[in-house]
């Protein structure tokens, strides 16, 4: 446990290089301007099928449209962050493993065609634990609970899984994950803890990237050792 700690404090460290900044403000970037057209798409197409005659109520409308759309990117934000992130995890990974492994020793990039596979259903899973997540929120004596168990699974399982495919197949990440299920979930609660405290909810991806790559490396230990192999990841 003391090493994880450890894990987390060099992670939190190395979030704020340049490396990590320059990803932030990219990813930070292409999400809003997603987010953005989205809501004057759906904005337009709700608001063409408002058919009223009386000016107020049709400006009524709009601002109820308005919230609407609001509450539903505040929504999606967590989401679509996570998906546009996906394009820049493997060069925040060959930063981390760059401060932890010797030349020669560092993962692979994900094939493209995986990495986008990997971060659609991570995508996915993130809006359907979160909006399930969401309305336990009105239930009280469970609601933070809820949040932090359901994110707990969901970050510890898929951003290891994107830190070990760096290394062996899917296949053999799944397994590893299973073997070490109990750790990466006490290691997701450090991710969720970080999702639950607003303002730095979008460091999210830079921090997970960061502290499961070290995650990975503390539950290998012929990485650690410089004696494993990559395996083949076809």
């Amino acid at each position: 446990m003391t090493e994880m700690f450890e894990a987390a404090l060099a992670a939190l460290r190395q979030i704020v290089t340049p490396p990590f900044r320059a990803v932030l403000v990219k990813s930070l970037g292409m999400t809003f301007l997603l987010l953005a057209l989205a809501w004057v798409g759906l904005d337009k197409l709700a608001m063409s099928f408002v058919m009223v005659d009386h000016p107020w109520l049709q400006t009524a409308l709009a601002y109820a449209t308005g919230a609407g759309l609001f509450f539903l990117m505040a929504f999606l934000i967590a989401p679509v962050s996570v998906l546009v992130s996906g394009l820049f995890l493997d060069d925040l990974a060959d930063h981390v493993e760059a401060d932890l492994y010797p030349p020669g020793r560092h993962g692979r990039a994900i094939p493209a065609t995986q990495a986008i596979f990997m971060g659609l259903r991570f995508a996915g899973v993130s809006a359907i634990v979160n909006f399930f997540a969401l309305l336990l929120l009105f239930v009280p004596g469970i609601n933070a609970a809820a949040f932090l168990i359901t994110n707990a699974y969901l970050f510890g399982r898929e951003y290891f899984l994107f830190a070990a495919t760096r290394f062996r197949s899917l296949q053999e990440s799944e397994e590893m994950r299973r073997r070490h299920a109990p750790w990466l979930f006490v290691a997701g609660l450090f991710i969720a803890v970080f999702v639950a405290t607003p303002g730095l909810n979008v460091l999210t991806p830079l921090f997970a990237v960061a502290f499961m790559t070290r995650i990975h490396r503390m539950l290998s230990p012929g990485l650690r050792e410089g004696t494993a192999q990559f395996g083949d990841r076809r």
